[in-house]
C-alpha cells in the first residue's frame, strides 16, 4: 500500500518537504551550536547576534540542499527502476556525500564522503525495508 501512495506523489513535493523538514532541523541545530561557536571566538553584542544568525541560515541551507538532493535523487531513480529496494539509496546517498565534500575541492574527500553517506543510506533504508 505505501508503494501506490509514495507513486501517487511528484518527487517535487516529496522534495520540497524533505527540504523543509531537514532544513528546518538544520537550522534549530545552528540556533543550538551557534552561541556556543560564539562563545568560543569571544564574540559579544551585534557580531555575536549576527554570528548566530549566520550559523542558522547557513546550517539550514546545507543540510535542506542535502535533503533535496537525496530525496529527489533516490525518488527519480525510484520511478526509473521502477524498484523501491536500498539500490535506489545507495546511489542517491553517493550524489548527496559527493555533494557535500565538492565545497572541499578535494577529489579524494569527495570519493570518501560520497561512499560514507552512500553506505549509511543504503543500510538505513536496509533496515527501514526488512
Amino acid at each position: 500500500m505505501e508503494e501506490d501512495f509514495r507513486d501517487a506523489i511528484p518527487c517535487s513535493s516529496l522534495t520540497v518537504d524533505s527540504i523543509l523538514r531537514v532544513g528546518t532541523a538544520g537550522a534549530i541545530w545552528g540556533l543550538c551550536i551557534g552561541p556556543q561557536e560564539a562563545r568560543k571566538r569571544s564574540l559579544t553584542g551585534i557580531r555575536r547576534v549576527s554570528f548566530v544568525t549566520k550559523s542558522i541560515g547557513k546550517i539550514g541551507f546545507q543540510c535542506g540542499l542535502v535533503a533535496g538532493v537525496f530525496t529527489s535523487t533516490r525518488c527519480g531513480i525510484q520511478r526509473y527502476r521502477g524498484q523501491n529496494d536500498w539500490i535506489n539509496a545507495f546511489i542517491a546517498g553517493g550524489v548527496a556525500g559527493a555533494l557535500v565534500a565538492a565545497g572541499t575541492r578535494s577529489f579524494t574527500q569527495v570519493i570518501g564522503m560520497a561512499g560514507l553517506v552512500s553506505a549509511f543510506s543504503a543500510a538505513a533504508d536496509y533496515s527501514r525495508t526488512n
